[in-house]
């Protein structure tokens, strides 16, 4: 295991080291929370890429294989049809806002009021939530390393993200993405995939050994396929993670196209998911637990050197939306939380530095706040399947409404953020947190109350649509970077 370790070692310290070089090119906010909004096609396919498939689908998508067979890549398949349909159909008119949060989204299109901070407060239990669940998965990896008890793990992990994250911002995060995306890549696609398969004696074999049940692509089942679509191909639309990455494109064409090239990636990446949890099966068949099935495979079946690098490659997968959701969790919290309520809007007379230097540390205190909440909280499913029902349920509908109805309204939006996201929490506390109702009938609720409200009140004023049509053409208006006023 000296190799293995040696090899971890190696990429932590990179991963520090990166994020020293980071700092010394975030010099403005734009520069620190979207990279300058300067990345062309190659680094933007490669960082999104990297922070949709973090540790759920790496240890998650091979456990799901090693359960339902092929079908259980349907999960991370549903994160890839997301991040395609966010690239191909809004990806290039969220690129031309030139904003940095959602929140500051839905104040451009609906003329600010009290939609905006309401937002924000849902996004950032999303993102703060996210965050937690991907610093969660560290105690899994560091114990297969180095048999330590969970608490360290974490802390550990996530001390790691919170001191490059703080260092350099979207610049570290991007630097570090990128290698994780390769390292993800040589790990898992081109040498787990293919010893795992060989392992277990071939697809000739693997079809003898288990049920039909697990090469039929639907065997998952239906309500589960759906269920998948509403969570992760919606959230995928329209999460603080995912927009503020759009944000760093270069311009919309490299939004677009360098979106569904990580998109596509992300349909490769879920069925060599699934196929290396099915051969798992067909080596283990008597496994506990089948999120085991991952890290047995790689400390039983994998030579040493490339085990540490596969665990790197996990290790990469974790890293990668944690630190992604955390800088979201702090943009949110800084910029649409605490400006508001010291009443700046966003927008202060301070300077870049300032700047800079509050959102660091707003990066450093989530930082703490997620490893807290990690060490605190022990199903991460429930945590994960919180996050995105509230995400889903109470923000679906304004920000995609606000982009195709011209006749969304700001209560509209407002009651819609505030129905859909109590219909979810009442459903999950009557139904239970792992259910389907909450998503099933929060995101209607949210729906009727948008259009029904919307309708029922004056339009939105002509000059803040024209405005907000500026803004998506990438013709900026006179005060283009301040939220537009009300109208009352």
């Amino acid at each position: 295991m000296a190799v293995d370790y040696l090899v971890i070692v190696v990429y932590l310290a990179g991963m520090l080291a990166m994020g020293w070089w980071g700092m010394r090119r975030a010099r403005s906010k734009s520069e620190f929370l979207v990279a300058g909004r300067r990345l062309g096609p190659a680094m933007y396919s490669g960082t999104m890429a990297a922070i949709v498939l973090g540790g759920a689908s790496t240890i998650g998508g091979v456990g799901l294989g090693y359960q339902y067979g092929l079908s259980g890549a349907w999960m991370v398949f549903t994160i890839g049809l997301g991040l395609l349909a966010l690239s191909v159909f809004f990806s290039a008119r969220i690129a031309r806002l030139k904003v940095y949060t959602v929140s500051e989204m839905l104040d451009l299109r609906y003329g600010g009021g009290r939609a905006g901070i309401i937002s924000g407060l849902v996004m950032w239990a999303y993102t703060l939530m996210l965050a937690v669940t991907s610093t969660i998965a560290y105690a899994t990896i560091f114990d297969v390393l180095f048999d330590i008890n969970r608490t360290l793990a974490i802390v550990l992990g996530g001390s790691i993200v919170v001191a490059y994250s703080t260092l350099g911002g979207m610049w570290s995060i991007t630097l570090t993405d990128m290698v994780q995306f390769v390292v993800k890549t040589i790990g898992v696609l081109l040498l787990l995939l293919p010893i795992a398969v060989v392992k277990a004696g071939g697809f000739a074999e693997m079809k003898a050994q288990l049920p039909t049940e697990y090469f039929d692509p639907l065997g998952i089942g239906g309500e589960t396929i759906f269920t998948y679509v509403l969570i992760y191909t919606f959230g995928m639309l329209i999460g603080q993670d995912i927009w503020q990455r759009v944000f760093t494109a270069r311009s919309d064409r490299t939004a677009k196209w360098g979106g569904t090239i990580a998109g596509t990636y992300c349909l490769a990446y879920a069925l060599a998911g699934a196929v290396i949890g099915t051969a798992a099966k067909v080596l283990y068949p008597k496994l506990g637990s089948a999120d085991d099935a991952f890290a047995t495979i790689v400390k039983d079946e994998l030579p040493m050197g490339v085990r540490g690098l596969v665990l790197a490659a996990a290790l990469a997968a974790v890293m990668s939306t944690s630190s992604g959701a955390l800088i979201a969790c702090a943009t949110v919290a800084n910029n649409d939380i605490w400006s508001r309520l010291r009443g700046t809007g966003g927008n202060t007379p301070a300077g870049d530095h300032d700047e800079v230097k509050g959102n660091r540390v707003f990066i450093l205190l989530m930082g703490l706040a997620v490893i807290g909440t990690a060490i605190a909280i022990d199903n991460v499913v429930e945590a994960l399947t919180v996050a995105y029902n509230l995400l889903v349920g109470g923000l679906l509908v304004p920000i995609l409404g606000g982009l195709v109805w011209k006749r969304g309204t700001v209560y509209g939006a407002l009651a819609s953020v505030v129905v859909g996201g109590v219909a979810v929490v009442v459903l999950m506390a009557t139904h239970g947190i792992l259910a389907n109702e909450p998503v099933y009938y929060g995101l209607p609720a949210s729906l009727a109350a948008y259009v029904v409200v919307s309708l029922a009140t004056p339009a939105t004023d002509a000059a803040v649509l024209a405005a907000w049509r500026e803004r998506l053409a990438g013709r900026p208006a006179e005060l283009a970077s301040e939220p537009v006023p009300a109208s009352q």
